[in-house]
């Protein structure tokens, strides 16, 4: 693996100046000092009193435990307004994020992240199958989630669907500490999809099956699913070394992680290190953060299609068979006429995943270094730079060998792919000014940002010499952001607090005329537990009110960095032009929309936030609307009336509206006792508004060609499945191709298709608690997502007798055929659009603490923990979590069972 060449790099590198002007009046009245607690927001921080905007801050001590693998797998559940829904089974796979649901159609609805101070590129990266998941959750300190637009505009452009800002551990002065932590975790499937067992499937074959596919029928019991998964194991590693050297504070961290999947010859090795360096020089008047992550990884990924195959693949039929040794001796589809590989047949899932090597080699290098200076002539005014940088490079192949089936054809294939991207300053000035109870913060800034990626040609290597396509051209693509901004807070007598911020952008995807955009946003909070008649409340600890209205732009369009200009492509092999004996590749014109401009989301909050009993019991309760208007969006254009048959153009608006709650109480808080618990709830419905097409078909469905199950329209949820109402029998049995005739015209056509349910959930539920007696301490973490529908993608293609019925081989049947006794796919029919509510147990983990573990400076903490421990829920899948709402082929999400030890020296 080592072997490979570069396909990727990530050079993001820019630099942010702003200025800060900072004047602040001491409460002469308050004799008692407290340590409050400080919240990262944009290009800041500010204490989090002093909050205008919603942000939510996790810090360390509150995340999951157990087998954890990417960030943000860290905080899920643990917040509300954030909806964390993890891709995939896999080792490293990712998660969909979404901070109040999302606010766009086409383009992107992830939020920015932020690390370090380094916003950092979360496009794919070649080899790796989550970009996030090559930092290390083991170094990470806190997070800082800004949801409103008041939190987020000062970013502007990347930051209209929220930003998470990621701050990892760093170093502390004093004595040299060794922190090492190991955990060994054992993977479990929850089970299988429910398809029929061997002897259902000879029943039916005998019983329904012409006689010809009857013959087809062998002797065996063979459950393909059990074949393809295992149990797997991971181990993961990481140590830390911290302290301070003559007024360097410094963290040395190493970090390894070895993880199977539980199919079978997937894997993912990662290695981590970690540098943290914090001096303060002249006489404390400088100060430098320096920030160095590098992560190696080494990836092997199953074959994409192995997950169907193991589902369909004939039970009756054995693994291996000697007769097949041409085709290393896996059972296989044979042609009778030939004895080669039958072209339309199901390739044998265990030949799929030992014959093939999908092989990936990625290095990522992620740091920052932030300059602090006070000047000495003017103590109170303060420069500060900050420069980030984030570079990345992979590469990998893929082998197909000569007698693997799904080759056969080609006598194996070989494809070695490439890629490449390339992707503060401010000054501070704090005053003491009592007579007029004021404090002033003024932030000015600059930011640059350069995305760019090329792909060199990289055709597949047939076995018997020839490649595909035969030829190609090299890619390459770029984009930039320019950008300036500014923040004004101001604070009256401690009590009154404004925010106001204006972002100008201006971005390449958009023509001149369009290329500007203007992102303001205002907030306004009233500390109300600090006028006279609450500020001695014994019961009352905290109340502030807070409101806040703004924008946001949107340009992050998908695969398309040049939507305004006319320009031509290669053409494929498929469209090329003979003259003679040999063939060319055409130029060929490509769909534009010169007038494409920014979408914009406007943003209105109001929150509330609570503290009882010295904040023993303390939260916030918020209610929110988001409208976006000039949504981007892909849809259908006449024939003729423009160079392609789908164009990206602003299409309409949609409207967001929420209401979201979080609640915190120490219950209990004796010396040898404790119990705490958090609760946090989310509601949100989306709604396109206005839309210049009539609809626009999404979500695309296995079976059929070009089949499609969900739509956009106006006056409905985003991806509202969009399907025929089934008629029933009055034994509550779905009768095969009848539908209500819904427009009354006595026929049944696409015209009575109608918008049924979304994927979007009602409500989302979030709740964790702690217990501590002594050393020992409890937890769990649950999560409960209400109203969220899925199509059943799986029972719809294979719930019926056409696995039985064509191209001379056989498929295992979905076990939803014996409700239904289909006869032919009824993919359009809302019997599969079934609610798929869930209650998941995310997380259980105990732990017991040793101190004085070797002498007073050492301690061990021994820990165990569940993820994954239950799922309770109506849907008949496997798993109802599926973010888009079509279930179809999903690597399944493991039951994970960890031991861990922690020791400190």
């Amino acid at each position: 693996m080592k072997n490979f060449t570069t396909v990727l790099k990530i050079a993001p590198a820019f630099l942010l100046a702003s200025t800060i002007i900072h004047a602040q009046t001491s409460d002469s009245a308050t004799k008692e000092k407290k340590i409050e607690e400080v919240v990262l927001i944009g290009y800041g921080k500010q204490k989090k009193t002093d909050l205008t905007g919603s942000i939510t801050a996790i810090s360390a001590k509150d995340f999951n435990e157990g087998s954890i693998t990417s960030p943000e797998q860290l905080i899920q559940g643990k917040a509300s307004g954030i909806q964390i829904t993890n891709n995939s089974g896999a080792p490293g796979a990712g998660s969909t994020i979404r901070i109040r649901g999302g606010a766009s159609l086409n383009a992107s609805n992830d939020p920015l992240i932020v690390i370090d101070g380094v916003p950092v590129d979360a496009t794919g990266i070649s080899g790796a199958a989550n970009p996030l998941a090559l930092i290390n959750p083991n170094d990470i300190e806190s997070f800082n989630i800004l949801k409103d637009a008041s939190a987020t505009a000062i970013y502007g452009s990347r930051a209209s669907n929220g930003v998470i800002i990621i701050t990892t551990k760093k170093g502390t002065s004093g004595r040299v500490k060794l922190n090492y932590t190991t955990t060994t975790s054992i993977y479990q499937k929850m089970g299988n999809i429910d398809m029929l067992s061997t002897e259902q499937f000879r029943d039916v074959v005998m019983n329904k099956a012409l006689p010809a596919y009857q013959a087809l029928l062998g002797n065996t019991s063979t459950n393909w699913q059990n074949e393809i998964y295992q149990t797997a194991l991971g181990v993961d590693n990481a140590i830390s070394i911290s302290g301070g050297i003559k007024g360097l504070p410094y963290r040395l961290s190493l970090g390894y992680l070895n993880q199977d999947g539980i199919i079978r010859t997937n894997n993912i090795e990662r290695s981590t290190a970690s540098l943290n360096l914090n001096p303060k020089l002249f006489d404390k008047h400088l100060e430098i953060n320096f920030n160095l992550k590098g992560t190696y990884v080494e990836n092997r990924f199953k074959e994409d299609g192995v997950l169907g195959a193991a589902i369909v693949f004939d039970p009756t039929k054995p693994v291996y068979d000697s007769a097949f040794g041409d085709y290393g001796g896996y059972w296989e589809w044979l042609n009778s006429s030939n004895g080669q590989p039958n072209t339309n047949g199901t390739k044998n899932p265990i030949s799929m995943l030992n014959q093939r090597w999908d092989l990936s080699y990625v290095k990522r290098v992620l740091g920052n270094i932030q300059f602090d200076y006070k000047f000495h002539f003017l103590p109170e005014l303060r420069a500060n730079l900050n420069l980030g940088y984030d570079y990345s490079d992979s590469n990998g192949n893929t082998t197909v060998l000569p007698t693997a089936a799904m080759a056969f054809y080609q006598k194996g294939t070989y494809r070695r792919y490439t890629q490449e991207k390339k992707n503060k300053f401010y000054f501070n000035y704090l005053k003491t000014i009592e007579s007029i109870k004021s404090t002033f913060d003024i932030t000015l800034g600059y930011s640059y940002q350069d995305w760019q990626r090329s792909e060199p040609f990289a055709p597949t290597i047939n076995g018997d010499g020839t490649q595909n396509p035969a030829n190609g051209v090299d890619f390459f693509t770029q984009n930039t952001i320019l950008s300036y901004f500014g923040r004004f807070n101001y604070t009256f007598n401690g009590k009154y607090l404004l925010t106001g911020t204006l972002r100008r952008d201006a971005s390449s995807r958009f023509s001149k005329d369009n290329r500007v955009g203007y992102f303001p946003s205002v907030a306004l909070a009233w500390r109300i537990d600090q006028e006279s008649f609450l500020k001695d409340s014994k019961t009352i600890s905290t109340l502030k009110l807070r409101a806040g209205w703004g924008e946001t732009g949107q340009q992050d369009i998908q695969n398309n960095d040049y939507p305004y200009l006319a320009r031509y492509v290669m053409s494929n092999s498929g469209a090329q032009y003979q003259i003679g004996d040999d063939f060319y590749n055409t130029l060929r014109p490509q769909g534009y929309d010169k007038n494409i401009k920014w979408e914009t989301t406007t943003t209105k909050n109001i929150g509330l936030d609570f503290g009882f009993m010295k904040d023993k019991i303390n939260g916030s309760i918020e209610v929110y609307e988001k409208e976006s208007k000039d949504l981007l969006s892909i849809v259908p254009v006449p024939a003729g009336a423009n160079l392609t048959n789908l164009l990206l153009t602003n299409i309409g608006d949609m409207r967001n509206r929420g209401i979201e709650a979080n609640v915190n109480v120490r219950a209990i808080n004796k010396e040898h006792f404790s119990w705490e618990f958090n609760f946090n709830a989310t509601h949100y419905k989306s709604e396109i508004t206005n839309l210049a097409s009539t609809q626009v078909l999404v979500g695309g469905i296995g079976g059929g060609t070009g089949n499609t199950i969900q739509v956009q329209s106006q006056g409905y949820q985003p991806n509202s499945f969009y399907v025929y109402q089934q008629v029933y029998d009055n034994a509550g049995k779905p009768i095969e191709g009848v539908y209500v005739d819904r427009n009354g015209d006595g026929i049944i056509n696409s015209s009575d298709l109608y918008k049924y349910k979304s994927p979007a959930p009602d409500v989302l539920l979030g709740f964790s608690t702690k217990f501590t007696y002594k050393n020992l301490d409890l937890g769990f973490t649950m999560r409960a997502s209400l109203g969220n529908y899925v199509y059943n993608n799986i029972a719809s293609q294979y719930g019926n007798l056409q696995c039985i019925s064509n191209n001379n081989f056989l498929q295992n049947i979905h076990t939803s055929y014996l409700d239904t006794g289909f006869a032919r796919a009824q993919y359009f029919s809302d019997y599969y659009v079934e609610n798929a509510s869930f209650l998941r147990m995310d997380n259980i983990n105990i732990g017991y603490n040793l101190p004085n573990f070797i002498n007073k400076n050492s301690s061990m903490r021994i820990f165990g923990s569940v993820q994954n421990a239950f799922v309770i829920t109506k849907y008949s899948g496997l798993d109802p979590e599926v973010f888009n709402g079509i279930d179809n082929n999903l690597y399944q999400r493991p039951r994970v069972y960890s031991l861990g030890f922690n020791f400190q020296f």
